[in-house]
């Protein structure tokens, strides 16, 4: 069970969108040199994003902008918006457990529901971190640099 890369570096596109807002023309080149990704990845997530109302993006000089305040931004909506879990859920049960051993045949139903808390314990704590929280950390990090 691994959520995508896709998560991280939707956050990251993200937060360096906001840091370089004022500083730089936000392109998706640009934003592919920070994630360190192929632009073809970083484009694609930047489209989730754009459809999820969280980015805004125009041909020409304007770039990339955040169509929401970071702090409007939870880990959940970019979770939701570049699509890290299925429907299937978070777990992905095994396919063929063996039917005629007793345990086989009951240990999809004895987990389904434990498993459902637990994802659903996990979404509740990433609704309650804001990419704020994240801005702010970089830019304590980069305080720590310079001193």
């Amino acid at each position: 069970m691994q959520i995508t890369s896709r998560f991280t570096i939707a956050v990251h596109i993200i937060t360096a969108i906001d840091y370089f807002q004022d500083k730089a023309t936000v392109t998706s080149k640009f934003l592919a040199g920070s994630v360190g990704a192929n632009p073809v990845i970083v484009r694609n997530v930047m489209g989730q994003l754009k459809e999820a109302g969280i980015i805004i993006s125009s041909q020409g000089r304007s770039g990339i902008e955040l169509k929401k305040d970071l702090s409007e931004i939870s880990f959940y909506d970019i979770y939701k918006a570049v699509d890290c879990v299925d429907e299937e859920g978070l777990f992905h049960f095994h396919e063929k457990p063996n039917i005629l051993c007793p345990v086989g045949r009951n240990i999809h139903k004895a987990m389904d529901d434990k498993l459902g808390r637990v994802q659903e314990a996990m979404e509740k704590a990433l609704a309650g971190i804001s990419l704020a929280e994240v801005a702010q950390a970089v830019n304590r990090e980069l305080a720590e640099e310079g001193s």
